[in-house]
């Protein structure tokens, strides 16, 4: 199943949960109304021997009031809870006691988690997540949470990168990653709020309980009481019994994405030791997965494994067993778990055969020289990718890709890496990204921050300057995606202040062009909705001829972008159109393209369905491959509408 597919596929789920969700509604008023009519009398046993049916008996007014009540109950519960998650997968992480990690920490445990999660953010070609410590939990476990990509995050238990080596623990990032490509955390997030909304019924039979059990004490004790105590039981019984069985909808659900996401990982990393050795070592540890925390069981079917346990849990257990999951990974496995005391000597397949557990100090501050030298042979003689396979790879990026951002990685700078994991230096190297190269314009800009940007910000601006300018433009995009989560750190106003100067720096030299407008889109698009309220996207086109004006902007775009002949430009066109299902498209012209315009494309384009995505971006490829050159123009304006579209590329390999 590829990204597409499993977007559909998840979008399908969704539709499937609403109607199992509709169902469990009409449920719960039925019952309800029954329990209604039998505790306040309006079920007459006796008409009932006598032949008489219950729909004879019904109050039709009680039955409208009650279905009213129990109706709004459930969707407001329901509606709260999505809408308390809305600000994204913070909110999950904080309440399991997560706490940030900063981006620059010193923590070597931690510093070599982060690292794992810049390169697989690198490689599938999203912005790096921010990553929470659960630094109270011992037990191996790990989930993603948030909407989509734009507002994700990673969290991991301290049991996590104590205990796990490198390779395994890029195992498991690797799982992460592939719920956060592959769609599965809205589907968590909704899946939350349905069970929240049945459980609301549950809250109100056990605070009427309570609030009967104390009239019966007092002085209004009586037939009254008697019913609302059996009201409150009632109440109580249907709620939790509706959440039980919703949580076994919950656990079929979840199961089958685990065993997608193992998958997903196996083949991203090709290392199947890696999520094989995690699991194997949450077997043999005396904590396993466990996760203490009291919200654990609302988000446990975000877990990389099975985070709670019980009676019930186990019951609806929303993961499938570990040696069922093993077995997948590894048919030969002989049974037996990974002692706990000490972590596994893993040598990973691309890492030059170092050891990555017992010299982990020792691998994690090697020189950055060395580091790139030991790499070189992974990527040494690698031709120019083909872009429509990084359009295949979406979602599901080959391991070439990992190494080459451990590449890009090793070889930056360490000022410029350093700069950009920290939210004042992630400003610098951004301002410093879009200066002009022409004296007189620059000088124009830094005078502007001068004048409106942090002092310190500034400074450091400045100091990073020369190496930045001497930086190859590959670099753009991984420094992009190292640096947004330092960005997301900033309060609304530094951000609102940061917002407002790059748009001032792009818009100084009169002229915005496609590299800078990419940079824009691509930052713009994973950082608003961090600060201000978005409204998300629905689908609304199932095909892309439903917008053939976008579509005629988009490729027209493309083909300007590479080509400055005439003949050329309408040959690029004309080998993205081959590709779609649409007649009558046409070129549109130069001077009828605006940046205000392509951007109101994107938005309707982004309304496209999953399974009608791939074809639009496998137009924009052909518009680039029909001259067998890719410049760095295209590269990132094929990025940036990959990313608008919600389908994060893998960088091409040049």
């Amino acid at each position: 199943m590829n990204f597409f597919e499993s977007q559909d596929h998840v979008r399908k789920n969704t539709f499937h949960l609403v109607f199992l969700f509709g169902l469990a509604v009409v449920t719960l008023i039925v019952m309800v109304n029954f329990l209604v009519m039998v505790v306040f009398g309006y079920i007459n046993s006796q008409q009932l021997q006598d032949g008489g049916t219950l729909l004879q008996q019904m109050d039709w007014q009680t039955f409208a009031a009650v279905s009213a009540g129990v109706g709004v109950v459930v969707l407001a519960g329901s509606f709260y809870k999505i809408m308390a998650l809305s600000a994204g997968g913070k909110v999950v992480a904080e309440s399991l006691g997560g706490k940030l990690i900063p981006q620059n920490t010193k923590d070597l445990k931690q510093r070599k988690l982060l690292n794992v999660v810049e390169e697989m953010a690198i490689a599938s070609g999203t912005p790096a997540p921010p990553v929470y410590l659960l630094a109270d939990e011992p037990a191996i476990n790990a989930f993603a949470a948030g909407f989509s990509p734009r507002d994700a995050v990673i969290g991991v238990t301290q049991g996590t990168i104590d205990h796990l080596s490198r390779d395994q623990l890029q195992g498991v990032i690797a799982h992460e990653f592939s719920h956060i490509l592959n769609g599965d955390m809205r589907l968590n997030i909704r899946l939350i709020g349905v069970l929240n909304g049945i459980l609301i019924l549950g809250i109100i039979g056990y605070y009427l309980l309570y609030s009967a059990s104390y009239s019966r004490r007092g002085r209004s004790s009586g037939k009254g009481a008697g019913g609302i105590l059996a009201l409150a039981i009632g109440l109580m019984v249907i709620g939790f019994a509706g959440t039980f069985f919703g949580g076994l909808i919950k656990a079929a659900v979840s199961r089958q994405r685990e065993y997608l996401a193992d998958a997903s990982a196996v083949q991203f990393t090709r290392n199947p030791d890696g999520i094989a050795g995690a699991l194997k070592r949450i077997g043999g540890l005396e904590f396993g997965s466990k996760v203490e925390n009291p919200g654990a069981p609302e988000v446990s079917h975000a877990f990389f494994a099975q985070g709670v346990s019980g009676f019930m849990q186990a019951l609806s257990a929303t993961h499938p067993p570990l040696t069922k999951r093993i077995l997948r990974i590894d048919p030969h496995w002989d049974g037996k778990f990974a002692a706990s005391d000490k972590p596994d000597k893993t040598v990973s397949p691309w890492g030059g055969g170092l050891d990555h557990e017992e010299d982990t100090t020792k691998k994690e501050t090697m020189t950055r020289e060395a580091l790139a030298k030991n790499l070189a042979t992974v990527v040494t003689g690698a031709a120019m990718a083909d872009v429509a396979n990084a359009i295949d790879q979406i979602g599901n990026p080959k391991p070439e890709t990992i190494n080459h951002a451990v590449t890009l990685i090793a070889e930056l700078p360490t000022i410029i890496i350093e700069a950009a994991r920290e939210p004042y230096g992630a400003r610098a190297v951004i301002y410093s990204l879009v200066l002009d190269p022409r004296e007189k314009i620059r000088d124009k800009q830094l005078a502007h921050l001068q004048s409106d940007a942090d002092a310190d910000v500034l400074a450091l601006t400045h100091k990073l300057l020369p190496t930045m300018d001497g930086l190859d433009i590959k670099y753009r995009l991984p420094l992009i995606d190292i640096a947004i989560p330092a960005l997301k750190q900033l309060s609304r106003d530094q951000y609102q202040a940061f917002r407002d100067n790059l748009v001032a720096l792009i818009e100084m030299d009169s002229r915005i062009d496609l590299l800078e407008w990419s940079l824009q889109k691509i930052l713009f698009n994973h950082l608003d909705g961090q600060f201000f309220k978005l409204t998300h996207t629905r689908t609304r086109y199932s095909h892309v001829g439903q917008l053939k004006q976008e579509i005629e902007l988009i490729l027209s775009v493309m083909a300007y972008a590479g080509q400055q002949d005439r003949n050329a430009i309408e040959e690029a066109f004309s080998a993205a159109t081959k590709l779609l299902e649409i007649s009558g498209l046409q070129l549109v012209a130069k001077n009828e393209i605006s940046l205000s315009r392509l951007d109101h494309s994107l938005e309707k384009l982004e309304k496209l369905k999953p399974l009608a995505k791939p074809q639009l971006l496998k137009a924009c490829a052909a518009s680039v491959l029909h001259d067998q050159r890719i410049s760095s123009v295209e590269v990132e304006l094929l990025r940036a509408f990959s990313d608008v579209l919600g389908c994060p590329m893998p960088p091409i390999i040049l």
